[in-house]
């Protein structure tokens, strides 16, 4: 960290009357002073390093009643979520960046994303080889067995990751059945909206994980069935976020009825010949809806 030059001439100023060159009070006044003023200094810019993730926020925080305004409410800002293929969606925020998740380069629309998120459960869910412009390039598996830790805030949107266990691939020499931390779930947080893609999950989610991911308020779920988990599985997730909006993904031969049959009546099922939508926060469902874009 470096202090900025006015902190600094503030610093010489403050100490200047305590120079001394024995050991009396002043040299004890003078050593006390220093841990204190540093602390002071820095904890504003360490302050300003950490994000904060207003959907923890909002989740942790009862309803309280809204005050009534007399003023117009400014209309919130609209994000765009594009169906690009297998567990890839487009996201394009109002401040014009683009994320593409579960980036293999296979599933492709419109411009070059700025940030790509990558699970490593199979090919068509990452590369080791992503176009050199792309200039965010965030892996859901750490390395030397730790987890993925994910906290960072690219142009109008703040990104992290709940780590997730992995099945192993077939050919490894290992007994164990799971990969500890080695996939992510991954949220953004953009225009007041919670987004979450839960990627190739294999295992159903305990009180610790909702805990970490907070309130989603769109949420991109697989539901093959098989390669990654269970419908009954993947739709009790579901059902347990109670998310606004639910889109589908990874569905390979799936009938559509049979997902929602699973997901349970509660839910709308809104089927549209677009591969894209625009909402806000504003435009959220009253009732939870699984909107299926042309694609899936």
């Amino acid at each position: 960290m470096r202090i900025r030059d006015d902190d600094a001439s503030e610093f010489r100023r403050y100490i200047a009357p305590a120079k001394v060159t024995g050991r009396g009070p002043a040299m004890l006044r003078f050593l006390a002073v220093i841990p204190a003023l540093l602390c002071a200094l820095t904890a504003p810019v360490l302050a300003q390093d950490v994000p904060r993730s207003e959907c923890l926020a909002m989740a942790q925080t009862s309803p309280r009643a809204a005050p009534v305004s007399l003023r117009q409410p400014a209309k919130a800002d609209e994000v765009e979520i594009t169906y690009a293929g297998h567990s890839t969606y487009y996201i394009d925020t109002p401040g014009g960046l683009r994320i593409a998740t579960d980036f293999s380069g296979a599933y492709t629309t419109g411009r070059l994303p700025d940030v790509i998120t990558m699970n490593r459960a199979h090919s068509t869910h990452y590369t080791l080889f992503p176009d050199p412009r792309i200039p965010h390039v965030l892996h859901g598996w750490g390395e030397d067995g730790k987890p993925a830790q994910i906290s960072e805030r690219v142009g109008d949107v703040y990104i992290r990751n709940v780590t997730t266990d992995i099945r192993r691939y077939f050919m490894d020499d290992s007994n164990a059945e799971m990969i500890k931390d080695g996939n992510s779930i991954f949220i953004f947080e953009v225009a007041g909206l919670c987004i979450g893609h839960l990627g190739h999950l294999h295992h159903r989610l305990d009180e610790t994980h909702f805990a970490a991911i907070g309130r989603l308020d769109i949420v991109m779920v697989p539901i093959d069935g098989a390669y990654t988990m269970s419908l009954d599985g993947i739709s009790e997730i579901t059902r347990r976020l109670r998310s606004s909006v639910v889109l589908p993904m990874h569905r390979f031969a799936t009938p559509l009825d049979e997902f929602m049959g699973r997901i349970g009546q509660q839910f709308e099922i809104d089927q549209r010949s677009e591969r894209s939508l625009r909402i806000s926060r504003d435009s959220l469902p009253g009732t939870p809806t699984v909107i299926i874009l042309r694609g899936v």
